[in-house]
């Protein structure tokens, strides 16, 4: 009887008890074996914000809005969009400020543009006989040589259906685009850009 009573008052032993796998409550992972069919949520992979790779260049290059501000005649407009447009093509997509595209509407135009160069790395001057004529382009000729004269690479003047010798005197220190060969010298301009923009890198 004692005994019997013993083995009532006794404590019962601890049992490890083995996780059941075969239970419902387990989550399992799908391995790369999975058999389990991809669905497209399973196969998105989220976008890296520019700002955040370095592959491209580093984040000093993000601190400005744009790669390219583009100085130009408003007659040469049609031109410079094809411009425009190559430099934010793919794979390269440079952030290029068109001033009748981008400007802020009601902001002051002299405000705008110098805003615009300040938040750019480069700038082209699309230098025609418009170009030439017109003393809006004569000051943004100006206002970027102004804004980093002693960089170089940061000017970078595209001549487009101009000889040598019509080359602004203002310029005659530093190398032009030529813009009467092949490609206009768009793909010249891309890369002196991206020659520029590794500085950042």
């Amino acid at each position: 009887m004692a005994g019997w009573f013993r083995q009532i008052l006794r404590k019962p032993k601890k049992r490890h008890v083995r996780p059941d796998t075969n239970t419902k409550d387990v989550l399992e992972l799908p391995s790369q074996s999975s058999s389990l069919p991809e669905t497209e949520e399973s196969t998105k992979v989220p976008t890296p914000n520019p700002a955040d790779t370095e592959s491209t260049s580093s984040s000093s290059r993000w601190c400005k809005t744009y790669d390219v501000c583009v100085c130009h005649s408003e007659q040469d407009l049609i031109a410079v969009q094809e411009l425009v447009s190559y430099l934010e093509g793919e794979p390269d997509r440079l952030r290029c400020f068109l001033q009748l595209r981008d400007a802020a509407p009601g902001g002051a135009i002299v405000s705008e543009l110098c805003q615009a160069m300040g938040n750019s790395h480069c700038c082209v001057l699309f230098i025609t006989p418009h170009f030439l004529q017109d003393p809006w382009c004569k000051y943004q000729m100006l206002q970027a040589l102004s804004e980093a004269p002693a960089s170089e690479g940061h000017t970078i003047p595209l001549l487009f259906g101009l000889a040598r010798r019509d080359y602004p005197p203002e310029l005659r220190f530093m190398f032009y685009v030529d813009g009467n060969g092949f490609d206009n010298g768009f793909g010249k301009v891309k890369t002196t850009v991206w020659r520029y923009l590794q500085k950042f890198s």
